[in-house]
């Protein structure tokens, strides 16, 4: 395979690593983007609810277990693009008080070794590079920005623009949700001929087939590669472990599985680690030596803990009135962000969901829907209204992600972390939705959230290998990089001490984009060939 050394590797071509590959690519030296999947097919089964929900078609055949023992198949993609290439494209800022110590009712959201304004700069970087659409200063509750989006909202369609005002009559902030597509609109808001984005009713958990949608492929992968002869993508590689120096303290590179199932290694002069927090964190445990017997980079033995993935709540309200609304995915509140007057402590954040079709009430409905109509399901889909409610879970020591005997993985999540700010804001904003003339059947949509067994929700995974100061509490140093192994880097959301209540892919690109430059810094730079 000609020279196999690079100056940098990357594993995991998801919003994290794509992002500080294509960073560390400016420097003009040579970079290695490693990725186990392929790119995701083309094709009618991308925006079809059966094949991508019921069928799971592009999730990973992949088998976990559970705290219990029990196998589940998590929410994984193994796609050029990672788990981009089927997120909702929301992409929010984290509050300025998520950076500091946040009191919940059940325990402490611990404070991050940097504040807002020092991620500021690169959440405007964020923004610019993801294509997102929003306006700055609509959420009275988000922290100040030094430079607007660079696209205006995506505008509202007439009923969540109702829906929209009904909620402000009533007290609250709607804002517009911040979303990464690549949309033209006419003065009514429509798709201009030219928009490449078309505002389906397929983006959120769907792939997109037009390539409109901000996901690191698109945004970040194809941009860099057509940029950057520098730059190399492997696809359907597989890094199965890291590897060291004789001392220990030096990553000489990774033990690979090529397409056509043989071994292989590549080594660099920096490895950085980006597979997904579940994933980065197996790979270090599963790459333990003699100098790093409990896993790599884990002396603190905190490498696997503190997973998050957030709390939950995709939820369906019925409106007595029709909602002809194709692409819905447009708003959004932080009113009960914050502790207030409907509780002391935090309850989290609501934004609209993608429209439900037939096949997903179908799925997902309770028998008898009082008013609503029993049949067909088309008609009940009609007059549903999706919205996607959030709170924060808490770094627990004990949910965590170990690994078996035989080399699988066990994701132990703790029943009960800090859910009832989760319950008081759906109560809460159920009573609100009546107000508004819902009817008051609400119920989950269970096939967005594999609710059966919920800890196959891995979408906002968070958590496992958290920077900090302190070299025995946490993985990584305040720029990434392992106290343990001085040129290994993890830059997906392993890195968070906390995770908010929003949407976590934005921190993690803008985070990127820090330790991207801090490695190009410590790389230096050459002449692009």
């Amino acid at each position: 395979m000609g020279d196999d050394h690079y100056d940098v590797l990357v594993v995991g071509s998801g919003p994290g690593g794509a992002t500080t590959a294509a960073r560390a690519a400016e420097t003009g030296k040579r970079v290695l983007l490693l990725e186990r999947g392929d790119y995701l097919p083309r094709e009618r089964d991308n925006w079809n609810s059966r094949a991508v929900f019921g069928n799971a078609k592009y999730a990973a055949d992949e088998t976990f277990y559970d705290l219990h023992d029990r196998p589940f198949r998590p929410e994984l993609h193994y796609y050029v693009g990672g788990n981009s290439k089927v997120y909702g494209a929301a992409l929010l800022r984290l509050l300025p008080e998520d950076f500091g110590e946040v009191q919940h009712r059940s325990g402490v959201a611990p404070a991050w070794p940097l504040n807002y304004d020092d991620m500021e700069p690169y959440y405007v970087r964020a923004e610019h590079l993801f294509w997102v659409h929003g306006q700055h200063g609509e959420d009275p509750f988000a922290g100040l920005s030094s430079k607007d989006y660079p696209y205006p909202p995506v505008q509202h369609e007439p009923r969540i623009q109702q829906l929209s005002d009904g909620l402000k009559k009533l007290g609250l902030h709607p804002f517009h949700l911040p979303l990464g597509v690549q949309l033209t609109q006419d003065a009514h808001g429509r798709a201009a001929t030219d928009s490449k984005c078309i505002r389906c009713d397929r983006i959120d958990g769907f792939p997109c087939p037009l390539g409109a949608k901000a996901d690191a492929e698109m945004a970040v992968i194809r941009p860099a590669l057509a940029a950057r002869p520098n730059l190399s993508l492997l696809t359907r590689t597989t890094v199965e472990r890291l590897t060291t120096d004789s001392s220990g303290r030096s990553v000489s590179g990774v033990a690979v599985t090529l397409p056509d199932g043989s071994p292989h290694a590549f080594t660099a002069d920096l490895v950085v680690l980006s597979a997904g927090a579940i994933l980065s964190a197996a790979l270090l445990l599963k790459s333990a030596n003699d100098k790093h017997p409990q896993g790599l980079a884990n002396s603190s033995d905190q490498v696997g803990r503190n997973y998050m993935r957030h709390n939950n709540l995709a939820l369906i309200a019925f409106s007595r009135e029709p909602n002809p609304t194709v692409f819905q995915k447009t708003l959004a509140l932080n009113d009960f962000y914050g502790h207030g007057e409907q509780w002391a402590y935090p309850m989290g954040h609501i934004q609209m969901l993608g429209k439900s079709d037939d096949w997903q009430i179908k799925g997902s409905a309770p028998r008898g829907l009082g008013w609503a109509p029993p049949a067909p399901y088309g008609e009940v889909a009609r007059h549903s209204i999706d919205f996607w409610l959030s709170s924060e879970d808490l770094p627990l020591a004990d949910s965590r992600i170990t690994l078996r005997r035989d080399g699988t993985i066990r994701l132990a999540l703790q029943p009960g972390n800090n859910t009832e700010g989760l319950t008081r804001l759906r109560r809460t904003f159920q009573g609100m939705l009546g107000n508004l003339g819902m009817a008051e059947t609400t119920f989950v949509r269970s096939l967005y959230l594999h609710k059966g067994l919920d800890v196959a929700a891995t979408a906002h995974q968070a958590g496992t290998a958290r920077f900090g100061t302190d070299p025995a509490g946490s993985v990584l140093d305040v720029d990434c990089r392992a106290h343990d192994v001085d040129n290994l880097y993890v830059v997906d959301g392993s890195f968070m001490p906390s995770i908010g209540a929003v949407n976590p892919t934005l921190t993690i690109i803008a985070n990127a984009l820090r330790v991207g430059d801090h490695i190009a810094e410590r790389i230096g730079t050459t002449h692009a060939p």
